[in-house]
């Protein structure tokens, strides 16, 4: 590891609370079996490391990329902060795009919070930018769990420019997958298209999809309809 990669390592460690990481190793499912297996945690809370990326801003696509190989939870975490911020900030952001690719197939992506706190800022602002979502329908349409999340979370930037159609193109890859991080994430991804383009682009597809729905995807998608909405997309499943 560089000395700059190392200094950062030691950053994080140092302000590790080893109460908190037990409680992480629990909520991020690091038991046998679970999803997260194996994953260690030092004990950092993100308003913290959120203050860390902005202390080591301005490092290179070298030293994030040591960081995201590191075997610590909240390491791998600063290293994607880290991207994504020099990622908005640089003019040259197919760099930053390429690292993000790297380590996403390295399998160091590899939990629901990793990827939410870059899948949209990285990829999906990339593809947005580029106009061309082929990219997140290729990484939704792996069955890799967090390749697959990364496909439907990107989406995301489509849905805060007011733009339903990556997620409409990653929905029929997506809607039979009834894997808990893929439900949960698809189902928010609708909701937000309701919240975020309109309401009628999320009730025309639920007009038409909502039997074939997972019941936690459905869930999800129809929080902030009314009642008797709810009530009535539900009873078509």
């Amino acid at each position: 590891m560089s000395a700059t990669a190392a200094a950062i390592r030691a950053a994080v460690l140092e302000l590790g609370d080893p109460a908190r990481a037990e409680s992480s190793e629990w909520f991020f499912k690091t038991g046998p079996g679970e999803y997260g297996e194996g994953d260690r945690f030092a004990g950092v809370a993100v308003p913290v490391l959120r203050k860390l990326a902005r202390r080591f801003r301005g490092v290179s696509p070298d030293v994030t990329g040591e960081l995201l190989a590191d075997d610590i939870h909240e390491v791998r975490l600063l290293a994607l902060l880290l991207m994504v911020g020099e990622f908005e900030r640089s003019s040259d952001r197919e760099v930053w795009v390429r690292a993000y690719r790297g380590g996403v197939a390295a399998g160091r992506v590899n939990n629901w919070d990793l990827v939410d706190s870059s899948a949209r800022q990285i990829l999906g602002a990339w593809c947005l930018d580029r106009g061309d979502a082929a990219e997140l329908v290729s990484y939704a349409r792996r069955d890799g769990l967090w390749e697959r999340r990364v496909g439907i979370v990107g989406t995301h930037a489509y849905l805060f420019a007011g733009d339903a159609s990556a997620t409409l193109a990653v929905a029929p890859h997506v809607v039979d997958d009834r894997r808990d991080l893929i439900q949960k994430a698809f189902g928010w991804m609708l909701r937000e298209m309701g919240k975020r383009v309109s309401r009628a682009s999320l009730t025309d597809y639920l007009d038409e999809h909502a039997a074939h729905l997972g019941r936690t995807a459905l869930s999800y998608a129809v929080e902030h309809l009314d009642p008797d909405q709810r009530k009535h997309y539900r009873s078509l499943r």
